[in-house]
């Protein structure tokens, strides 16, 4: 057993694996409940979950353990991410729980937290009640038997949260006239999402609406762009918007076929807020994946970028630390704390429609702020994760590199929090440059971490 079974977005692993198995879900549902109930009023959990055929075993084992201690359960079925964040609050539930992998494919699932407030939870809290859920001795304070919780089915959860995104968008304007491609990957937007463009009067183009409990991010979603790169050219649409499995973060196609990625998306609307005098402090939140380019561009307009680990979570801890409104990260998660707590694809998507109006140009002109430096990113399968400043070789690769870059890129070695693999990225202003000493590297940490 694995010293953490929390990674950077909660627990994830392959179904019916460890962790991924019905009784130590059941057990965290035991454990969560007996954590959460710190007096004696009745306390409740919203439960959501994406597409997969998985999440019917994960929902019954964890709505189990949390009525056994004495919690009373909302499920509201596949909803996005960001929903179960938004039902926690509005709902004045305890705890919020996601089951979902997010892009994984969908013999993958896992299970994510969110606290009263709908924040994601700390890791001081995810290890206390991983240390319940790992302990074989552990006594449950199992309540009387008439104090167990109950299970409720929230019907109009969908409803609600489509109210709450729609009044994020400004009350006079609508999306009349566009054309858009939405790409749902059969996951857990697969329902709202069009009917909240749709409502506001756009012309949706469906992709990925039809999930069937196997193909969630199956050669569709924000994983490949690729897909509603070539319809948006075959339609003639305005532009393409493409979420992933649980629909917290979004990447975007222009009306040319134009892939944007996190970082291009975040150089627009922080630039769209600073405009506004709604930047607080000028600052804009990422992690150590965003492109050199991001920090150049909030510099050379009087603003910061902070930097974080990789996750959107120490995205927003950072946010709440530092007093700032905004942040995301280069996948494609954008936090705008003003309406959402964690990242919501179909948020983003909204405040970018919104400045393109405002400003009445394609997309295509407006991506042009921000050109990123070319960067190579590899992902290396490992069966060891000592810390990489404990391996000399790589130590002494990494310097090497760095003294060739010569001040004009940066290289950046990490371990995935949910998969067995090591992340090397290279970046600089030569592409030729940085692709050979990024394959280079990646050799090395091949072959001293197998």
């Amino acid at each position: 057993m694995s010293k953490r079974l929390f990674g950077t977005d909660g627990l994830r692993g392959f179904v019916n694996e460890f962790p991924m198995i019905p009784e130590l879900a059941l057990r965290l549902g035991l454990a969560a409940g007996q954590y959460f109930q710190k007096d004696s009023r009745r306390h409740k959990v919203v439960i959501g979950k994406d597409t997969r055929l998985s999440g019917y075993v994960f929902e019954t084992a964890l709505t189990s353990g949390f009525c056994a201690a004495g919690m009373h359960v909302n499920l509201v079925g596949p909803m996005p991410t960001p929903a179960i964040s938004f039902l926690t609050r509005s709902m004045r539930a305890d705890l919020g729980v996601v089951i979902s992998a997010s892009h994984n494919p969908f013999h993958d699932n896992g299970i994510k937290f969110f606290d009263a407030q709908g924040f994601k939870l700390p890791d001081e809290v995810e290890d206390e009640i991983s240390a319940m859920v790992l302990d074989p001795s552990v006594e449950w304070d199992y309540p009387a038997p008439e104090k167990i919780g109950r299970a409720f089915r929230i019907e109009d959860s969908p409803g609600r949260y489509i109210v709450y995104l729609k009044y994020s968008f400004p009350q006079n304007r609508t999306l009349e006239g566009l054309r858009i491609v939405l790409d749902c990957a059969h996951g857990a937007t697969y329902k709202v999402a069009p009917q909240i463009f749709e409502e506001l009067g756009a012309e949706v183009i469906r992709v990925g609406v039809v999930p069937n409990g196997l193909n969630i991010n199956d050669k569709c979603g924000s994983l490949y762009p690729e897909v509603i790169s070539r319809m948006v050219l075959d339609t003639g649409a305005d532009l393409g918007l493409a979420l992933d499995g649980d629909g917290d973060r979004l990447i975007v196609v222009d009306e040319k076929g134009q892939v944007l990625d996190g970082d291009q998306l975040m150089a627009l609307c922080a630039l769209d807020l600073m405009e506004r005098q709604a930047l607080a402090k000028g600052l804009l939140v990422s992690t150590v994946m965003s492109n050199m380019a991001l920090e150049v561009f909030m510099e050379e307009r009087g603003g910061k970028l902070l930097r974080t680990p990789v996750g959107d979570r120490y995205v927003v801890e950072a946010m709440r630390r530092e007093g700032a409104v905004f942040g995301g990260e280069q996948s494609g998660h954008l936090i705008f704390l003003e309406y959402s707590t964690t990242g919501d694809g179909i948020l983003a998507g909204l405040q970018l429609l919104r400045i393109m109006q405002e400003k009445n140009r394609p997309l295509s002109e407006l991506s042009h702020l921000l050109i990123p430096y070319p960067q190579k990113l590899i992902n290396v399968r490992v069966s060891k994760k000592p810390p990489f400043e404990q391996v000399p070789a790589l130590q002494a690769a990494v310097a090497k590199v760095e003294k060739e870059l010569a001040g004009r890129g940066r290289v950046l070695l990490r371990y995935s929090g949910t998969e067995p693999k090591a992340r090397v990225m290279v970046e600089g202003q030569d592409a030729d440059k940085v692709e050979r000493l990024a394959q280079e590297l990646a050799e090395l940490v091949e072959k001293n971490l197998q």
